[in-house]
């Protein structure tokens, strides 16, 4: 079977390995799509993510669906949680402290045509969602824990920081909670997702060094019940505390390619901000689901760019250079 490693910074190499063999416990799936993250990214553009590196070559991809023998489309939870540490036990899974995650460390993810994984960790996609847009699920996940964390209020003025595919998800979960006023931001050199933000229901705004100002204006100078900072740029977390009201939460969810974030502490504590740092999602595949079956988030029109496994390269290049929305690789899609 055909799969996809990285080797290093910019070298991502097609290989022909061995089919898996599924262990006890796990199935085995036909890979048929793949979303290319912010953190796939930073493996291919800086050599690992974090205090992660890259340590021998790497299959990545943590955002995929696949199907079944039977046939059966499925969305996979990336993380394998070991169900016994403390914080497993209070259901805290995404926080384990033996956690193995698909793409990172030494687990292989799904850039490769097919992938045992365990059956606990596969949720059935109804009808209604395709294949490509099945792994949008994890994303979604993810900016429904940021949302959760925001502890966001009916008729409040929430700002996201960042109009990429986590940022876009959370807009519309903000909508689907009652969120009076959602304001975000993104860099002007990507009108195509100032406009996205726009289409998902949001207020944009060009993310400069005057954003946060626009951002108190807009608010007639109250600043924001919350902020979600998904972008990772240092910037943008400065933003998010300027813009805060006070008592306010922010939640800071992008992940800063130097592995640090700073902001003026005076600020912060002067304005008494409470500070949440969103890891990952915890189980919650059946809600993102039903959020998506009942028309409250869509996730048709998120994906703009599809290529096959074979053109893995020119997809991560598409992805880096931030053309579109998310990128997309189908290991069972034709050349």
């Amino acid at each position: 079977m055909l799969a996809c490693r990285i080797h290093g910074v910019r070298d991502l190499r097609l290989s022909e390995e061995q089919e898996p063999k599924p262990k006890a416990g796990e199935a085995l799936l036909r890979v048929t799509a793949v979303g290319i993250c912010g953190s796939d990214l930073h493996w291919f553009e800086d050599g690992g993510t974090g205090t992660a590196t890259i340590k021998r070559p790497l299959i990545l991809g943590h955002e995929f669906a696949g199907r079944l023998e039977d046939g059966r489309l499925v969305i996979a939870e990336p993380a394998i949680h070991c169900g016994t540490c403390e914080l497993c036990h209070e259901g805290k899974y995404n926080l384990c402290e033996h956690n193995r995650f698909a793409g990172h460390g030494d687990l292989d993810g799904a850039l490769q045509e097919r992938l045992a994984w365990p059956v606990a960790n596969l949720t059935p996609v109804p009808e209604g969602i395709t294949d490509a847009e099945a792994p949008l699920l994890e994303p979604l996940g993810v900016a429904m824990h940021c949302v959760d964390l925001l502890h966001v209020r009916a008729a409040s003025t929430v700002a996201v920081l960042g109009c990429g595919p986590i940022g876009l998800l959370i807009v519309q979960v903000l909508r689907a909670v009652g969120t009076t006023r959602i304001l975000a931001t993104e860099r002007a050199d990507r009108p195509h997702r100032m406009a996205a933000g726009r289409a998902a229901g949001a207020e944009v705004f060009p993310a400069d060094e005057d954003c946060a100002e626009a951002l108190l204006d807009a608010t007639g100078g109250r600043g924001l019940d919350g902020v979600i900072e998904i972008s990772g740029d240092g910037a943008a977390v400065e933003v998010a505390m300027r813009a805060a009201r006070p008592g306010s939460r922010v939640v800071l969810a992008g992940i800063p390619a130097d592995d640090r974030t700073s902001f003026r502490a005076s600020e912060a504590r002067r304005k008494g901000l409470s500070l949440a740092m969103a890891r990952r999602m915890p189980p919650i595949y059946d809600r993102a689901i039903r959020l998506v079956e009942s028309g409250a988030v869509k996730l048709s029109g998120l994906v703009t760019h599809r290529f096959p496994l074979r053109e893995c390269m020119r997809a991560f290049d598409v992805a880096a250079a931030r053309e579109g929305i998310k990128v997309v690789v189908e290991p069972s899609l034709a050349d």
